[in-house]
């Protein structure tokens, strides 16, 4: 989302996050709006976001838990990016 390209491919990505004892799924997002029908359909029990989308997915806390991680400064894509282009 946000219009970046992203780093890593989407099926490292989800490999990453399935990897993560605390993660049962990884759903593809191809709309914003699919997200209602997504934790109703996956009976999501907490949607997790990183808290630079603060209050963005709050429409959602009627359905599930929603909670927002702090970042990771250290793991940010830009970050990473930022590193690979000095290294270029």
């Amino acid at each position: 989302g946000k219009g970046k390209k992203a780093l890593f491919s989407y099926e490292d990505r989800k490999y990453d996050l399935e990897a993560i004892r605390y993660v049962d799924l990884v759903i593809p997002e191809n709309s914003w709006d699919q997200k209602r029908d997504d934790v109703r359909l996956f009976g999501i029990d907490v949607f997790t976001m990183g808290d630079d989308w603060k209050g963005e997915f709050d429409f959602l806390s009627d359905l599930c838990e929603v909670k927002y991680l702090p970042r990771t400064p250290s793991v940010s894509s830009t970050q990473i990016r930022k590193m690979m282009a000095e290294e270029g």
